[in-house]
């Protein structure tokens, strides 16, 4: 077996067994085989078939190889007409119904890696809207901690903000010698969580929550489903649930699409 057919062999074997879809890995495909590949050669073994007896005879090793498979890949801004609109039309919408309600907009970022979206929510909302402190709450959850420590720093390259708009970027952060750091009155009050998406999530109700790039790309068909579910007892009546841009929701999952865009609301 040629070594490509061997690598897809052994992801589509055993990514089901933690929950994952080899479908949805095709294009990081090769960042998670060369993590695969200083893991085997750590562990001293021949190749992948050795690997693979090595997993069955050391079941702790599971967990080593689902951090191996766990994409990162993100930036401010990424996919911008979704934040152009979220920013234009849903966000100030949500504020709008919180504040009648008295109480605080709350927003969820669902594998939120390095922290460039719950970041770029905070831009919005305190620079872009003017919201005060106090007025809205994020939630950043992700299953890595060390990427979450990146993002309590706060640090970036400016590669990474690109795409931000110039009004944003001059008000939200602060050069920090070659980089840029988000100004603490914009971090201020984002709650930082470590969970596994698949096994535990922050309480609702949530008037917008971002899980893109995540579940509906790299989880299995079941537990899309399951984990649509749990996502949407955690949204508020006429709330959000904010897809990466070439997601989509499990056929007849009954949710209503923004138009072209993938925001969407439950038909309820």
């Amino acid at each position: 077996m040629a070594a490509h057919d061997e690598r897809t062999a052994f992801l589509q074997e055993v990514l089901p067994r933690l929950g994952l879809r080899a479908r949805g890995f095709r294009r990081v495909q090769g960042q998670v085989h060369k993590r695969i590949a200083r893991r085997v050669q750590a562990l001293g073994l021949d190749g992948l078939e050795a690997y693979r007896r090595h997993l069955d005879a050391h079941p702790e090793e599971w967990g080593v190889l689902d951090g191996l498979c766990r994409v990162t890949i993100s930036r401010f801004f990424r996919d911008r007409a979704v934040f152009e609109r979220l920013r234009e039309h849903e966000l100030p919408r949500l504020r709008d119904a919180a504040r009648g309600q008295g109480r605080p907009l709350r927003c969820w970022s669902a594998g939120c890696a390095s922290g460039e979206e719950p970041y770029t929510l905070a831009l919005i909302l305190r620079v872009g809207l003017g919201l005060p402190p106090g007025s809205h709450q994020i939630v950043a959850s992700d299953a890595d901690e060390a990427l979450l420590a990146r993002a309590r720093h706060g640090r970036y390259e400016s590669g990474s903000l690109k795409e931000i708009p110039a009004d944003l970027k001059e008000r939200g952060f602060r050069r920090d010698g070659p980089d840029f750091r988000i100004r603490e009155e914009v971090a201020e009050g984002i709650e930082w969580r470590c969970e596994d998406l698949r096994r535990s999530m922050p309480e609702g109700p949530f008037d917008a929550i971002l899980c893109r790039n995540l579940a509906f790309t790299y989880f299995g068909p079941e537990l899309q489903r399951s984990t649509l579910a749990r996502l949407g007892e955690r949204l508020a009546v006429g709330g959000v649930l904010v897809l990466g841009a070439h997601e989509a929701l499990p056929e007849g999952a009954g949710w209503r699409r923004a138009g072209t865009l993938p925001i969407f609301t439950p038909e309820r």
